[in-house]
């Protein structure tokens, strides 16, 4: 199968079909995707600034494993809707620099979430509440690339 007829495959899903004829079927999944994001982000940033030593001293071993929890469900929402969305147009996202950007953003924030799950400097932070600088490295890259995500995200729109 050839890209050309690999994008026009997914174009004809029956999801990217529902969503083209149904402006309100559209609008709910747009909605689910950014409360998604939203769960995602709303998760990550207070876990990474926390892991950072920049607010608060709550236990790394209460709001650790609470935190990342909600960022995963919020990560699995969004990946499910964003599949939705990405079926409309396939083709125009695929030409877009702004979505190509947001996709490496995302696979490198979640292999650097990955990372830091199996690390064990993550286990001992949940364990003893000290975070080497290893973690924290991590959590200042999974900052930037989360917040890179979602700003590559907005940008789609805005190019041609």
């Amino acid at each position: 199968m050839s890209g050309s007829e690999f994008v026009e495959w997914i174009a004809s899903l029956p999801v990217g079909v529902a969503l083209r004829r149904s402006a309100l079927l559209y609008l709910l999944i747009n909605a689910a995707h950014i409360l998604a994001i939203g769960l995602l982000i709303g998760a990550i940033v207070p876990l990474d600034l926390r892991l950072l030593g920049l607010v608060g001293n709550a236990p790394i071993a209460v709001v650790g494993p609470y935190l990342s929890r909600a960022a995963a469900v919020g990560l699995a929402l969004a990946i499910v809707t964003g599949l939705c969305l990405f079926s409309v147009r396939p083709a125009a996202y695929l030409g877009n620099p702004a979505f190509l950007t947001k996709l490496a953003l995302l696979a490198l924030g979640v292999l650097n979430a990955l990372s830091v799950r199996v690390s064990t400097a993550w286990s001992q932070a949940v364990a003893s509440g000290a975070t080497l600088l290893r973690l924290r490295i991590q959590a200042l890259a999974s900052l930037i690339l989360w917040l890179g995500a979602l700003l590559a995200g907005r940008w789609i729109g805005f190019v041609a």
